[in-house]
């Protein structure tokens, strides 16, 4: 049950949203495990075996997969709050492996590809992604422009800390600010920076907190250079303060998304004469090739009046 509730803890505000952007280079898994080593220490010892779990290195090797793998608590839990069922209730272990039996093989698909209606439907809707990509922007340009004598800048809050430094080294004290971050601290950088006297921090301040989001075409075709071109000659006319404001105001970028990774720990189907198969290798899969297949999309985001 630890290893399940502590999986995450890595996570800083919003998620996914500003993994890359607050601590670069640093997996939100590697700082889960940062922490909960951390809090092995301090509780003397209680935690070695959600350690020993969660780091697969236990000999159960299920009770891993039900922490991190493509059918983890983590995935049933979030589709079911994000308003779809998964259907599947009849997983077992066996030969110390999270397996499915036979007859479940359609309610597990039902499950892959409720994961992936999400994804692309409300996890990557284009209204999330602009503001999503505004968040990080307004975050980027934050550390580009960040001095704590800044009285106009500074937050007084753990974000200082790692809005001051480009590289982070993920020491006691970063841990300690990390923890002490949360979405409301963004919000009130948020808020606070909407009046700074940098015209580029404080127009998309304004424009997150107002719901004023980029403008945004996702396709399936990388976007032609042409049509960058084109709207970033607007946006020069739209908001004139220059070039070196084009990267916050006109950007493109691609989303992708594989359902089931054969990477990963695979999605395994009991037999009723014991033999095992990965889901993808049944007879009776009705999705197989589609779900293993990357699904890549472009987009653009401009900030239009």
């Amino acid at each position: 049950q630890a290893g399940i509730l502590l999986h995450d803890v890595g996570h800083g505000p919003y998620s996914h949203a500003l993994e890359e952007v607050l601590v670069p280079g640093i997996h939100h898994e590697d700082l889960s495990l940062l922490i909960m080593e951390k809090m092995n220490q301090e509780m003397g010892g209680a935690l070695t075996l959600c350690l020993a779990i969660f780091t697969n290195q236990y000999e159960r090797k299920f009770l891993h997969q039900l922490i991190s793998g493509q059918l983890d608590m983590d995935r049933l839990d979030y589709l079911s709050r994000d308003s779809f069922f998964s259907g599947v209730s009849e997983g077992v272990v066996y030969n110390d492996q999270l397996m499915v039996e036979e007859k479940a093989i359609y309610s597990v698909e039902k499950f892959l590809l409720a994961r992936r209606q999400m994804y692309w439907q409300v996890y990557r809707h284009k209204t999330v992604l602009a503001a999503e990509k505004m968040l990080v922007r307004i975050v980027e340009r934050a550390r580009e422009i960040f001095s704590p004598q800044d009285p106009a800048m500074a937050t007084g809050s753990a974000l200082d800390f790692f809005l001051g430094q480009s590289h982070i080294n993920m020491n006691e004290q970063a841990l300690d600010a990390f923890a002490r971050l949360d979405d409301v601290d963004l919000m009130a950088a948020t808020k606070k920076w909407m009046q700074h006297p940098d015209p580029i921090l404080g127009l998309l301040c304004k424009r997150l907190l107002n719901r004023k989001l980029y403008k945004v075409k996702i396709q399936h075709e990388p976007i032609d250079p042409a049509v960058l071109a084109a709207a970033q000659a607007k946006a020069l006319v739209d908001w004139p303060m220059g070039e070196a404001a084009l990267p916050y105001l006109v950007f493109t970028g691609e989303a992708s998304n594989t359902t089931y990774q054969e990477s990963e720990d695979s999605i395994n189907i009991l037999y009723k004469d014991g033999s095992v198969r990965d889901i993808m290798d049944t007879d009776q899969s009705l999705i197989g090739e589609r779900l293993r297949t990357p699904v890549k999309k472009f987009y653009i985001c401009s900030l239009t009046p």
